[in-house]
């Protein structure tokens, strides 16, 4: 058996959340250990925000050049996939080649393996041969990965994931989607909007079943209005492929067929091949339960999916930032400025950066490490039109027992709205605590709604009073002006 090799820390995942802690560790000056089997950077910058974003950006520009007409003229479009292939290759994902990303965290001071790492007791890890002895903790980034549903006959087909729609070259002229969350609904107007004949299958009642019912209906509207099929309410009980089709089959008789099958239903952490059992820890969980400071043990941290807090990207950075204050204070407090190796700039730096960060945590408050605060944990599904949201909906407030108050305004109410055509009924939604006077909720749809969400978030966070909103100044003619007229709702 090999000889454990000591180092400060090992980072078992480096995808956006473990390459920003190891990276910023490294740089702090500790000997940090990256392992990472796929691709460093993870799901977002190869199959996630990053080239979706640029498929959606593609398939919005067809839709704003066919708004042409009526507007200024008449235009034509012919949609072609091939630039937009091209471009995730080239620009995303450098061919799904990760060396940039290598190096970046090389270049910082860090070490990085490649391999399958495990936990093998307190404080190691094994990659292959090799075993690693952390002196000051273990953070695990994982991730997650499709939960696929055990569907009859669907492991035996080609069914696509969003890696394989994110990655095709040529399109199939038609597609169904198994799962009307976020995911599925941006890829599906991506595809219709570039010719594809898309035919969405949801089990719940309603598309972006987490979000405000009314952010379903405009967004159900807005695809139907691409040529999108929507069913509600068909939770699938076979597939099954065969002459280059597939055909699902519904648990009520309905029947779908299709050129291609995309499931999107759904992500999960595989935990049981993490060794969480030789730290005394459940591998049985969906996702591993953390505390606010994004422990999962004394020495073991997890940042970002794998922690179930949700699977974006400013959520695992959020909590990057959290786990480097606290493993720093860790080793401030563990070494008391001492060098361990008996070189001072290894643990110098590092105790110095710890003392920083840990005097300006989130509160501000000398000697305080950050905790995570969910409370204002903005969302984006970016269809067009975006739906944001931060906070609670309204049906979350309500079955947590708070006296709601809620102030709705149609977009296309307001100047803007009118002026811009918002023709699928873009919104602004507060869920408010009529009690303590404050929001605790609010959904932005609109042409900008990722963007008209950031000041809401502002206010959730802040608990900033209704009273002190009102009294703000709204620019005019802007989106976020309804916000006002929605402020003014909300009070009568």
């Amino acid at each position: 058996m090999a000889e454990p090799e000591l180092v400060d820390v090992v980072v078992l995942g480096l995808g956006v959340g473990g390459e920003e802690v190891a990276g910023r560790l490294a740089e702090a000056g500790l000997t940090v250990v990256g392992v990472e089997r796929n691709l460093v950077g993870g799901e977002c910058p190869y199959w996630g925000c990053i080239p979706s974003k640029m498929m959606i950006r593609a398939a919005n520009a067809i839709a704003e050049a066919r708004r042409v007409d009526g507007l200024a003229g008449t235009a034509q479009v012919r949609p072609d996939w091939a630039p937009v292939a091209k471009r995730i290759r080239d620009e995303a994902t450098d061919h799904w080649d990760d060396r940039v990303a290598v190096q970046r965290f090389t270049g910082k001071g860090g070490r990085f393996v490649r391999g399958s790492g495990r936990l093998d007791g307190p404080g190691r890890v094994r990659v292959g041969d090799q075993v690693f002895q952390a002196r000051h903790g273990i953070v695990l980034g994982t991730g997650t990965r499709p939960s696929v549903p055990p569907i009859d006959g669907l492991a035996d087909t080609p069914y696509w994931t969003n890696r394989e729609a994110i990655e095709v070259e040529e399109l199939p002229e038609s597609l169904l989607v198994l799962g009307g969350g976020a995911i599925g609904l941006e890829l599906a107007q991506v595809f219709a909007r570039f010719g594809v004949r898309v035919t969405v299958v949801e089990a719940t009642d309603r598309v972006l079943a987490v979000e405000e019912p009314e952010a379903s209906e405009v967004a159900a509207a807005a695809l139907r209005a691409d040529g999108v099929e929507i069913h509600t309410g068909v939770k699938a009980a076979r597939v099954e492929h065969g002459a280059g089709r597939f055909t699902l089959r519904g648990t009520g008789g309905e029947e779908f067929t299709a050129d291609q099958l995309l499931v999107v239903t759904g992500r999960r952490a595989h935990l049981d091949e993490l060794g969480l059992d030789t730290v005394g820890v459940d591998a049985s969980r969906r996702y591993l339960p953390v505390d606010d400071r994004l422990h999962v043990t004394e020495d073991i941290w997890a940042v970002g999916d794998v922690t179930g807090e949700g699977a974006f990207t400013h959520i695992a950075m959020y909590q990057a930032s959290i786990v480097v204050a606290d493993v720093l204070d860790h080793v401030r407090r563990a070494d008391g400025g001492a060098d361990p190796s008996g070189t001072a700039s290894v643990v110098g730096g590092a105790v110095g950066a710890a003392s920083s960060l840990a005097a300006t945590g989130s509160s501000g408050s000398a000697g305080s490490v950050p905790r995570a605060d969910y409370r204002a944990l903005p969302r984006v599904t970016f269809t067009d039109p975006e739906i944001g949201a931060v906070g609670l909906t309204e049906q979350q407030a309500r079955e947590r027992g708070i006296n709601v108050q809620i102030g709705f305004t149609q977009l296309s109410a307001s100047t803007r709205g009118w002026i811009h055509k918002t023709d699928h009924g873009g919104f602004i939604k507060l869920v408010a605590d009529a009690d303590q006077g404050v929001l605790i909720g609010a959904t932005s749809v609109g042409p900008a709604g990722g963007e008209v969400l950031s000041g809401l978030v502002v206010a959730v966070h802040g608990a900033v009073p209704l009273a002190q909103l009102r009294h703000m100044i709204y620019a005019y003619p802007t989106f976020h002006r309804a916000v006002a007229e929605a402020l003014r709702v909300l009070g009568s």
